[in-house]
């Protein structure tokens, strides 16, 4: 499989290159690192990589008072925000962005793909009520062949929403081709773009299974 090499260079793809989040990157690849180990540095860089995707929240000026005088601040305002995990190991990227806006709302999408079409299959959706005056932020580890991606946005556009990002851990060139071929207005962002798929789908090179790794479940 050929590598896009200008997968990174796109205007809608962010690669978040923290130092922090490259070495904590670089512990999740590892297949050493035990599941519980996993979870944490996974809570730990959506944490980091949170405060990027989250970069143009709106805000508004207030006034409060200190134990010393009065001033100005500001806080959060504007559109309300929704997390949008896609199921199972999207879930694995929700408690650090819920640690740094706990008002948010969470919504799940399930899907599993297809171990021979590699086509995602939809066996959940819950979403909060008034989706569409929302921001919404997709979150999956994995960004593959794209396909689960598409679908998820797929379903949240149904919900009139027009605010959407989508974060990852990895993202694949094929991955990004396919979902931003179907939804150019999307702005994906990520810790890294590695080198392409293989036969199976699965990104290398990778963390594996996120999934699995997640839940212990190989």
């Amino acid at each position: 499989m050929s590598t896009n090499t200008n997968a990174n260079k796109n205007k809608n793809v962010h690669v978040i290159d923290h130092p922090l989040i490259r070495h904590k990157l670089t512990l999740l690849r590892n297949k050493s690192t035990s599941t519980n180990e996993f979870r944490d540095l996974l809570r730990e860089v959506s944490l980091l990589m949170g405060y990027e995707v989250l970069r143009d929240l709106p805000t508004e000026e207030v006034e409060i008072e200190t134990p010393l005088e009065k001033t100005k601040g500001y806080q959060l305002s504007g559109k309300k925000l929704c997390l949008i995990s896609i199921l199972r190991a999207g879930n694995g990227f929700l408690d650090g962005l819920l640690e740094l806006v706990p008002s948010a709302r969470v919504g799940h999408i399930g899907l599993y793909r297809d171990p021979d079409t590699l086509v995602p299959v939809e066996y959940y959706l819950k979403f909060p009520e008034d989706m569409a005056s929302r921001q919404a932020i997709i979150v999956d580890p994995m960004l593959a062949t794209g396909n689960s991606a598409v679908a998820a946005v797929d379903r949240v556009k149904d919900q009139d929403v027009t605010d959407i990002k989508f974060l990852c851990l990895l993202a694949a060139p094929e991955g990004i081709k396919t979902l931003l071929e179907a939804h150019p207005d999307i702005h994906v962002y990520t810790a890294a773009v590695d080198r392409e798929l293989n036969d199976h789908g699965y990104i290398l090179p990778g963390v594996g299974d996120a999934g699995d790794r997640i839940f212990g479940t190989k």
